[in-house]
């Protein structure tokens, strides 16, 4: 039973890390600041 939780335990830590990894990995201060678009970009 022990195992178990512990095996749950290592996939969940594993989950979070690939998840900060993609995120925020390489990132100065986290989030890419926010940039003002033009009114005449064809992206918004």
């Amino acid at each position: 039973m022990v195992l178990i939780l512990l095996e749950a335990l290592a996939a969940l830590l594993l989950l979070v890390g690939i998840v900060w990894w993609t995120m925020f990995s390489g990132r100065d201060k986290g989030e890419l600041p926010q940039t003002e678009r033009k009114p005449d970009d064809p992206q918004g």
